[in-house]
Order: structure tokens, then C-alpha cells, then sequence
């Protein structure tokens, strides 16, 4: 390949005196090169017209991932936003834990909440739909329809705190930092693409596959200034808060207690149909708390204005007093119809302990759902079945034959009971004892080899007791540990409860170093490409693959399903197929989840009248100064 130097010196490049096995010299030459360069761009014009041929180039602002985006071009703003809402007042919420940097993208530490939001993306998401896409810093996008490239124009008055313009040279800083500096699993799962500044405000997209949710997901990338990063590691924390581009910059701190977040007077993208009547709050403030418990009492007492209460018992029995009979604080409380974030408890399969699925299937025997949430939590949890809980990818029949496709030649290396079972976690009658299930798991423990010796399970061949450590982040909610502990006392099983603070908790699961850990698993509206993160083999150090799974037939299926983004058709069989694999195999305990969103606040803010389904909708609300004046004088 010749470049431009090659071509104004030609004296410099041997491979010039050689043309068809002949030596060229003298002024001969200069008119057999001509001749060369005319066959090359000849075919190169050939070529770049096969690629038309075979590509349609299409432009667009807005992008869903599947069907089309639900704003029409040209809107002025979200329904659940209000263009009119006023400006003005603070905010205070708890943040349990502590923290002691600012880089949330840091391989160690705690960062401080919110801090994911100080960056501004290309696109943003709405929070009525799912899968959508629409501009903030870009403008918009010229691409290739099988979504191979993207050409990205940004907007011209984009610009960081500083006042600084965001160019196309930030982009693809961004991403190479995120390539070499970032998690492995966002190395692996770009490796190949290349992202260029190809204008000041223009920058190119190169997937090494096409894939319209690959392509999409790169809009969500949040956008960082070459200027202060090239001279801070990504993965390594920050004492200061570094130069941003949101809505809201960081204005006062002290390490580990609180951060207050101020609104920017001049945001540039403040009158932007995606942000109209959003970020009406001049101030956010989060104090740290150590215990969920004193962050209540925080709240009741005034120094916390608005609260998520995810404990069932609170919710029913400690909301309640002057403050509440007064309105002074209200109780928002409403049906979430969106698909559900779950609770689980996750087996390291790694461990030699949890390497049987047998012993796992008898473990989660021993979980005594209903009498838990009878006894405990008031009957407000339903039970978790499911990874794509509260969608239709979730499997509730038999396989269809759609599924039986994809299952079949997979057949050696999943259970059968994928075939001819409909999967249900095990039902107790809710009197406490759960007789019929702990029956069934000692004679699973049996087959399994782990037997009953001097009351303790033991291995059969090794001798060595079954224990192991459940590992919980300090503060958290541990109310059902007991009872699942004594009915793994009562099969002979020891479970050790090992409580630690954020910081090791968060050590921890990165490396890996647990036999069980709860798991929140975090909701989709389908099966989408983040799936290999969380189960793909070639993610097995993702922190996101919890249970450690390594499985040829996951692998598989997750294939699929990239291949098939955005073929609704395809990808019903295959998320119920997924579905099925991954409940049979018990990789992980089904917990529970709470299809209702309850939300408490001291009556001084409002909200619009629609709702986001996908968001606590906080950030779409306002000080209310009328609602405010009726408080006591020391809540306002």
C-alpha cells in the first residue's frame, strides 16, 4: 500500500523501479505509474461500489433497538417531563455506606454516588420505552444498515463545565481509554472496533461484526475530556472531582459523608427536548450513612427529604407517626408493570463445594420462601422464576417447538429437566417447617454422595464436612439469614454468615472470593448482548458473571442472541431457552422481588402527572414552594 509520501517521492520507494517484473528507469516510469494508478482507482471505485451495492446508507437522530422510537422527530419533550416546572430549591437523600473517590469507573474503592452521571452521552434514553435512543451531545448519525459503521456529527454548542467544546476527538479518546484502561469485559466485548475522529465534530464508528445493539450500546458511552483524563489513569480513583458535562457538577464534599451536586446555571443542553423540564432541583445533596436503620430515622426526623423503601416489614410497620397523620410525609405506593429487578443468591460454581448441581438444588430446597415472606416480610415479595422476570421472554410453558429447536442439539450438556419440566422454585406450605422439601434435599444429598454422620453432611468418599460462607455486605438486610441457616442445620449442612464493610465487600466480588453472595439481577425488557457479560464463558472474570459459569450451551445460546438483536421473532424462543438453562442448572437461588414501587417524601416537592415506567421519576419532579409553606418552618 502506498501512502502520500510514497506518492510525492517516488525516488524513496524501491517498489516503484519494479513493475510486471521489469526495471523501469528514466522518464519511462513516470507514465507506467500513471497507468498503475489509474488500474487502482479503478478498482477501488469498483469496490466502493460493490459496497453500495450491498449496503444502504441511511441517516437518522433517533434509534430503538427494537421497533421504532416512540418520539416522532422534531418533539419538544418527554410526557413525563414538565417544560413548565419551575427552577429553584434543594434536595437531600442518604446514600448508605461510605465512599473515598469520584471516579466511578475505578478498579478499587467506593465511588461516591451519582457519579456516573457527571458525564453527558452521545445519546440518551427516555424512560417510557425501551431500547431508544435520542441525541444529547450528538446531533446526528449517518450509517450503514447493517450497522457495521456509524458516522456520529456532534452538536456544535456541546461543551464541559469548563466551557470547552466536546469534539470527536473526546469520543475516541474515550473509548481507547475504555479499551485499555477499563474493565476486561468491556475490552472483550469491543475487541476489534474502532472508533476515529474523522472531523472536529465528526467521529466514526467501526465494528469488527455488525450488530445493531453493539453499534447502539456505543451511544449510551458517556463522553470524557482528553484534556484533564490523559494525564489520570481510568482505573484508578480520584480525591477531586474531575472536569464533567452534566446537568449537575460536584460543588462540595467530605470524603466519606456527604457530596452536593449543584445544578449548572449555563448548562448547554438544559433546553434540549430530552432534558426540557428535567433538573429542576438547584442542589442534591447525599449524606452517607452507615445503617439503613439511622437513614430512616434521619428521614423521619427532616434531615432526609425523600426515601425508597425497599424492606416490606419497614414499609408496613415504621412509617407511621405525627409526621405521616399530618401529611406532612407522604407514602407513595404504586404497581410497577415494568420487567423487575430480582434477588438472588448467587453459588460460586468455581468452589469445589457448589461444583455439584445436585447439592445446589438441594440447597435452594432449604429456602423457605413463603414462610419468610408470611413471617417477615408481610406478604408484600412474590417469589422470583425467572431471569427475564415480568416479561414474555420469560419461560412459563413447556418448550415450544421453536425452543425444542434450539434446546435439542444441546441435549448432552444441559438437564433434562429442560425438556420436560416446567420450572418452579419449591413451594413450602408456610408453617415453618417445609418437612416435604428438606426430605427431598437429604435424599438429593444422598445420591449426591454427601451424607449424615454424627449429624453433620459429610462427603462420603473425602470425609470432609459441607460448609460454607455466606458473604454479606454490613448493613444490608439479613432477616431471612437465620432461618435458611437453620434449615441447612437441619440437613447438616453449616452455613457461616461472614458480614463485611462496602470496601471488602466490593474486593470481594470482583475477585470472586465467596462460595455465596446475594445478587441482584438487574431487569431487561429482552434478552440483550449484556447477557455474556453476566454467563458468557470467554466473561469468566466479569464481576457481573457472579456464579462463575462456564457452560458451552449458555455460550450458545447467547450467541444467538446477539446475532439476532432486534428480531423480536427470534428472540422470544431464545430468551425462554436461556431461561430454562440457566433456572435448571440452579447456577444461582431464587430470592424474591416486589412488583410495586413505594416511595416516601416530606410534601414540599411535586411531580408531573405521568409517570416514567423505567425510573423513579425523582429527577422529573420540583420544589414546590406553596406545598413547602404548610410544613413545620425547620422542614421546608
Amino acid at each position: 500500500m502506498m501512502n502520500r509520501r510514497n506518492i510525492s517521492q517516488p525516488a524513496k520507494c524501491p517498489l516503484l523501479f519494479a513493475i510486471r517484473g521489469r526495471a523501469v528507469s528514466g522518464p519511462a516510469w513516470e507514465d507506467e505509474i500513471l497507468v498503475i494508478f489509474a488500474r487502482i482507482s479503478l478498482i477501488l471505485l469498483t469496490l466502493f461500489s460493490l459496497q453500495s451495492q450491498a449496503q444502504t446508507i441511511k441517516e437518522s437522530d433517533r434509534f430503538a433497538i427494537i421497533g421504532e422510537p416512540k418520539y416522532a422527530a422534531g418533539f419538544t419533550h418527554y410526557d413525563y417531563a414538565n417544560p413548565a416546572a419551575p427552577k429553584g430549591g434543594a434536595i437531600t437523600l442518604a446514600a448508605i455506606g461510605t465512599f473515598d473517590n469520584f471516579n466511578r469507573y475505578a478498579m478499587r474503592g467506593n465511588p461516591g454516588i451519582r457519579t456516573e452521571s457527571l458525564y453527558d452521552t452521545l445519546f440518551t434514553t427516555s424512560d417510557d420505552e425501551p431500547g431508544s435512543y435520542y441525541p444529547l451531545i450528538a446531533e446526528h448519525a449517518r450509517y450503514a444498515d447493517d450497522f457495521s459503521w456509524m458516522e456520529i456529527t456532534l452538536n456544535p454548542r456541546a461543551r464541559y463545565h469548563d466551557g470547552s467544546p466536546i469534539t470527536a476527538s473526546d469520543v475516541a479518546f474515550t473509548f481507547q481509554k475504555f479499551m485499555t484502561e477499563g474493565v476486561p469485559q468491556f475490552r472483550l466485548y469491543y475487541k476489534g472496533t474502532r472508533v476515529k475522529a474523522i472531523a472536529p465534530l465528526t467521529v466514526r464508528i467501526d465494528l469488527a461484526a455488525p450488530g445493531k445493539e453493539n453499534m447502539l450500546s456505543l451511544m449510551t458511552l458517556p463522553v470524557m475530556p482528553e484534556k484533564y483524563w490523559k494525564n489520570h489513569k481510568l482505573s484508578d480513583p480520584l480525591s477531586a472531582p474531575p472536569l464533567a458535562s452534566g446537568p449537575y457538577r460536584i460543588t462540595a464534599w467530605r470524603m466519606g459523608q456527604y457530596i452536593t451536586y449543584s445544578r449548572v446555571k449555563d448548562y448547554w443542553a438544559a433546553d434540549l427536548p430530552v432534558n426540557r423540564g428535567r433538573w429542576n432541583f438547584d442542589s442534591l445533596r447525599y449524606d452517607y450513612y452507615l445503617d439503613d436503620n439511622v437513614a430512616f430515622e434521619a428521614f423521619k426526623a427532616g434531615a432526609v427529604d425523600r426515601r425508597e423503601e425497599n424492606v416490606a416489614k419497614n414499609w408496613a410497620t415504621r412509617y407511621v407517626g405525627r409526621n405521616f397523620t399530618h401529611g406532612y410525609i407522604v407514602k407513595d405506593e404504586y404497581t410497577n408493570t415494568s420487567a423487575q429487578n430480582t434477588q438472588w443468591l448467587a453459588f460460586n460454581i468455581q468452589r469445589p463445594v457448589f461444583s455439584d448441581r445436585r447439592v445446589r438444588e438441594a440447597i435452594t430446597l432449604a429456602f423457605d420462601f413463603e414462610w419468610m415472606n408470611k413471617a417477615l416480610f408481610y406478604g408484600s415479595y412474590s417469589r422470583a422464576n425467572s431471569f427475564f422476570q415480568n416479561t414474555e421472554y420469560a419461560a412459563r410453558d413447556y418448550p415450544d417447538a421453536d425452543e425444542l429447536a434450539l434446546l435439542t442439539p444441546l441435549k448432552k450438556e444441559i438437564p433434562a429437566e429442560v425438556f420436560t419440566q416446567i420450572y418452579r422454585p419449591p413451594i413450602s406450605s408456610g408453617d415453618g417447617f417445609a418437612r416435604a422439601n428438606l426430605l427431598k434435599a437429604d435424599a438429593i444429598l444422598n445420591q449426591a454422595g454427601w451424607i449424615v454422620k454424627n449429624q453433620r453432611r459429610m462427603n462420603a468418599k473425602s470425609g470432609k464436612p459441607l460448609r460454607f460462607e455466606l458473604l454479606l455486605p454490613s448493613g444490608s438486610s439479613d432477616r431471612w439469614v437465620l432461618p435458611f441457616q437453620h434449615n441447612l442445620q437441619r440437613l447438616g449442612i453449616v452455613m457461616d454468615i461472614r458480614q463485611v464493610d462496602n470496601s471488602q465487600y466490593s474486593n470481594r466480588k470482583r475477585s470472586r472470593d465467596y462460595d455465596m453472595m446475594p445478587n441482584v439481577w438487574r431487569a431487561t425488557p429482552w434478552p440483550d448482548t449484556g447477557l455474556q457479560v453476566s454467563w458468557d464463558s470467554q466473561y469468566i472474570n466479569s464481576s457481573y458473571n457472579a456464579s462463575g459459569v462456564q457452560s458451552p450451551a449458555v455460550d450458545q445460546l447467547i450467541a444467538q442472541i446477539i446475532r439476532w438483536q432486534g428480531n423480536k421473532e427470534k428472540l422470544l424462543p431464545l430468551g425462554r431457552a436461556l431461561d430454562r438453562v440457566l433456572t435448571w442448572n440452579y447456577y444461582m437461588l431464587p430470592m424474591w422481588y416486589m412488583a410495586q414501587d413505594r416511595t416516601a417524601y416530606w410534601d414540599k416537592f411535586s411531580f408531573p402527572q405521568t409517570r416514567a415506567i423505567y425510573s423513579s421519576g425523582f429527577e422529573n419532579g420540583w420544589y414546590d414552594a406553596s406545598k413547602a409553606a404548610r410544613l413545620p418552618a425547620d422542614r421546608r
